[in-house]
């Protein structure tokens, strides 16, 4: 694929992600993540903010003094103390870049900043300058941006890439856009600014409507070629694009989103399970990509098909991003293949008339549970067996089993109550 459709990810786990109520790290939390986002292939690892805290600022340095290949970026304010802070933590950096923003919005500038457009343009330009100074990978983001009038961020974004920025970011720092809306923005001041073409545009999308990735994935076809992202999506309030999520709709729809990226699909589920164990915050069970029911399926539907070609049910492999496979969960909606296979797992041969009869036990466990788990089955094959010889537990004659029917068999096949069995499970 052309370096035109490579598409950089700047991972901001450490300093946006960070940010987030109950997800604070160590420095040498930080640290250890760093090393794992290092294997798993991104572009821009962002640090942290220096000016935060004196913690936050000798994490960032040891960052870039140990992580040598991604560049390591750190984010400071429009004001002096901010810059020279952040000069200083990423100083032994074989890469490093100042990440400086500014408001741009008329909202932000009168409510927040108290500082008219004129003093905004100013700031953004004499920041960029001092930054240049002490590297030469700078990014300016119009925090903010979506927001914003956009003849004025039009002049902010001319301004300071005159001035030395190399990356420009135009963050929906409140997840306020649409897709739509996303493309339409990046097109049109990447059209506008005459000098947008020596620059990369970036973008950085919160999920406060549940549209961070979708708005991200828009971003890229309306120009930009950096995409700002954490580890299962974390950030502040409803938080960022989750990284796993915008790498993988790259893999997995090559075809219609026909943009590469650095990152390694294997190292994602160890990342995300690295930042859970990291801040003790688990992402939701259906969570895509990294969920402990993203590659689940209990409907007996779905796991017939699972049982004879995964590409039924599945888009992508749990391999390929380095999750473990147990596809088969048992529930009540579980099919007798399904059991019929956990059993043979577990060492367990059954057929016939005698799965039926284990199938039907463990459906009747299912409907006061939620999991059927490996010692109910266990257990309920043992009861079984004990009952074969034909004997209740009263000494009485047991009747006859029903012939062993899959409640899943098509009708074609089927006996016409086959589908009155347990074990439904949708397969829409």
């Amino acid at each position: 694929m052309s370096e035109q459709n490579r598409v950089r990810i700047f991972d901001t786990t450490l300093r946006d992600g960070e940010q987030a109520p109950g997800f604070s790290l160590r420095p040498s939390e930080k640290l250890q993540l760093a090393r794992q986002l290092d294997l798993l292939g991104v572009d821009i690892i962002e640090a942290g903010f220096p000016i935060a805290s004196p913690a936050d600022a000798e994490a960032v340095r040891r960052i870039a003094t140990e992580i040598r290949r991604p560049i390591i970026a750190c984010l400071a304010r429009c004001h002096r103390a901010d810059l020279e802070k952040a000069a200083w933590s990423i100083e032994p950096a074989a890469r490093g870049r100042i990440h400086t923003f500014i408001a741009t919005s008329d909202l932000h500038l009168q409510a927040k900043l108290r500082m008219t457009r004129e003093q905004c343009l100013e700031n953004a330009i004499d920041a960029v300058r001092y930054a240049r100074q002490h590297t030469d990978d700078v990014q300016f983001s119009a925090e903010d941006a979506t927001r914003s009038d956009l003849d004025f961020l039009c002049r902010v974004v001319e301004g300071v890439i005159k001035a030395g920025a190399t990356t420009i970011n135009l963050p929906d720092t409140v997840g306020f856009t649409t897709p739509d809306d996303t493309r339409e923005f990046f097109e049109g001041i990447r059209g506008r600014v005459p000098n947008a073409d020596t620059v990369v545009f970036s973008t950085h999308c919160h999920d406060d409507l549940g549209l961070a990735v979708a708005n991200s994935i828009a971003a890229v076809q309306g120009g930009a070629r950096q995409v700002e992202c954490t580890i299962n999506g974390i950030g502040e309030r409803a938080g960022n694009a989750a990284l796993e999520e915008i790498v993988m709709a790259f893999h997995v729809r090559s075809d219609r989103l026909p943009y590469s990226v650095g990152v390694d699909h294997r190292q994602i589920y160890p990342s995300s399970e690295m930042v859970t164990g990291l801040t003790g915050q688990g992402v939701q069970v259906n969570k895509a990509i990294v969920g402990r029911n993203a590659f689940a399926h209990e409907a007996g539907i779905h796991q017939d098909g699972m049982l004879k070609d995964r590409r039924t049910y599945e888009i992508m492999r749990a391999e390929d991003v380095g999750a473990p496979w147990n596809p088969l969960v048992l529930g009540k909606h579980s099919g007798r293949h399904a059991v019929q296979k956990r059993c043979a797992e577990l060492g367990l041969t059954i057929e016939g008339a005698e799965l039926l009869e284990v199938y039907r036990a463990l459906m009747a466990i299912a409907d006061e549970r939620k999991i059927i788990n490996d010692n109910d089955i266990v257990a309920t094959v043992s009861g079984v067996r004990t009952l074969s010889n034909g004997q209740t537990s009263t000494g009485q004659a047991q009747p006859a089993a029903t012939a062993a029917v899959d409640p899943f068999d098509t009708p074609s096949t089927a006996a016409p109550h086959a589908m009155q069995e347990s074990g439904y499970g949708h397969g829409v």
